[in-house]
């Protein structure tokens, strides 16, 4: 034992201690501003507010987060792991487009259900994040879309068509105004745009086999 009079064991608890309240105010600054997100909207969004909604001070917000970006990284990605957005990748192992696209509507429709609030804030305000949140929502939604409208193997104007089509179906806004607006099961909002789609698409579902569109 030193003249400190504590060990290394000592020494390694106190370290491990420290990092783990370190951790747990990291979180609850966080937590904070993912709820203050989803309440009130990232614009109106004040480090003074996180402060007090955490209850740490301003200095322990900036201290963690030194900029505005590294606080919307930290909240995204904890509230993504909290509302995982459907895959893609499992929708483009469906090899019939009706079927993938029917698949694809169920679970963003699931997943809507609890992350409506939170985007619907995110959109509103997206102006006033950095830019990279506008940037990821537009390539992840070029994603979605795209791996739907290509099971339909369509080209020209019809193409045109099915992502506009399926681009508002996928749309949370989409689900609120048919579900939580209008009222409609979600089952029911699957058959309206699924329907929607197809009229888009010019076809049927009975016209369209796997065999034939498969991607």
């Amino acid at each position: 034992m030193g003249l400190s009079g504590r060990t290394p064991a000592t020494r390694s608890y106190s370290m491990g201690a420290r990092n783990s309240a370190v951790e747990e105010t990291r979180l609850a600054i966080t937590e904070a501003t993912m709820r203050l997100h989803e309440r009130v909207g990232p614009r109106a969004t004040t480090v003074s507010a996180i402060a007090e909604e955490a209850q740490v001070t301003r200095l322990t917000v900036y201290k963690h987060f030194p900029d505005n970006a590294a606080l919307v990284v930290a909240c995204s990605t904890h509230w993504r792991s909290l509302h995982p957005r459907p895959d893609v990748t499992a929708w483009l192992k469906i090899s019939d487009p009706v079927a993938r696209l029917r698949t694809a509507l169920r679970e963003t429709y699931e997943w809507a259900a609890t992350a409506a609030p939170m985007m619907t804030m995110i959109y509103r305000d997206v102006d006033s994040m950095p830019g990279f949140v506008a940037e990821f929502l537009a390539a992840d939604e070029l994603a979605r879309v795209g791996a739907l409208v290509r099971g339909f193997r369509a080209s020209g104007r019809r193409a045109r068509r099915l992502e506009a089509s399926i681009g508002h179906a996928l749309r949370v806004t989409t689900w609120q105004s048919l579900c939580s607006v209008g009222g409609l099961t979600d089952a029911e909002a699957l058959d309206v745009m699924v329907g929607a789609v197809l009229v888009a698409a010019q076809t049927s579902e009975r016209r369209l086999s796997p065999a034939a569109s498969a991607d």
